[in-house]
């Protein structure tokens, strides 16, 4: 069964955010893999010298020097690592954010965690990732010393390493009413899909939710991502099935009906036309 944790810190779950070093969870898990497992919290990974692979979501990315990793609350990761790395990894709930007064709708605003599928590390200049490792350096002494206000400061860093980050991956500006309102209905729509998947699977049905027709819901979501939002709906659906037949002793019959599937013939006939593979054969080749 996959590991969920929902706390931060088992001993005190007041606990809202961590920072620790790459090194130190190394040498603690003397250097064994890292499991699969998901965060009920965002997570931030930042190698400044490291040699492995870290998996989200069913892909694989190569873990190496001046990354930077945005995992969502809900994504499941796994870092191995092939040598002792040095970095640091954040991570910070909600709550958090609530406390010191950022949105969190800070967090879908900004273009760096992903809810799901694809979450490729993010590669910085290296004036700007040097300015960033100093960040962590401040967040880490303050976090160690307890310093008077340590929290509100160790907010503003963070807060100060997310714009920097996502000032770094924003290419083109966006400052348009055009562009705002595509922006509010591309949120919209994300948040909708990763509450209704499992019964929602055509584009029509988030189309009356949201008040637009399919066709200029599909132009908005295919101009902002790349993807039309019926290739949205089925990538976070396929997600959500692999997650399912690697995590779970679920038959795929089982799987079909969960994810909203009238027959388990329609489930394995869309599996496999999205993946090219079946269902059982996604599953034995993560067994063998």
């Amino acid at each position: 069964m996959l590991k969920t944790y929902p706390n931060l810190n088992l001993q005190d779950r007041g606990i809202n955010f961590s920072i620790a070093r790459m090194e130190d969870i190394y040498d603690k898990r003397n250097g064994a893999p890292d499991e699969p497992h998901r965060h009920d919290y965002f997570t931030v990974v930042i190698p400044i010298k490291a040699k492995g692979i870290h998996n989200i979501d069913f892909n694989e990315y190569t873990l190496s020097d001046g990354q930077i990793f945005f995992v969502n609350e809900g994504q499941v990761h796994q870092i191995i690592e092939h040598e002792r790395s040095l970095g640091y990894a954040i991570v910070f709930s909600a709550d958090f954010l609530i406390r010191h007064n950022i949105p969190v709708s800070f967090i879908h605003d900004i273009n760096l965690f992903a809810h799901f599928g694809a979450s490729p590390p993010l590669l910085l200049a290296a004036v700007t990732f040097k300015k960033v490792i100093s960040y962590c350096e401040e967040i880490f002494l303050l976090q160690n010393e307890k310093q008077k206000f340590a929290s509100e400061a160790i907010s503003s860093y963070l807060k100060l390493i997310l714009i920097l980050c996502n000032n770094s991956c924003t290419h083109q500006p966006r400052a348009t009413h055009e562009t705002e309102s595509g922006e509010r209905l591309l949120k919209s729509f994300k948040e909708l899909v990763n509450e209704k998947y499992t019964t929602w699977h055509s584009v029509k049905e988030y189309s009356e939710s949201l008040f637009v027709s399919a066709d200029y819901l599909n132009k908005v979501v295919k101009s902002l991502i790349g993807k039309t939002a019926k290739e949205y709906i089925q990538n976070r659906i396929i997600i959500g099935a692999k997650r399912l037949l690697f995590h779970t002793a679920f038959s795929s019959k089982e799987i079909a009906y969960e994810l909203g599937f009238g027959e388990p013939a329609h489930f394995s006939s869309f599996f496999k036309k999205c993946t090219g593979q079946s269902p059982s054969n996604f599953k034995k080749s993560f067994e063998n």
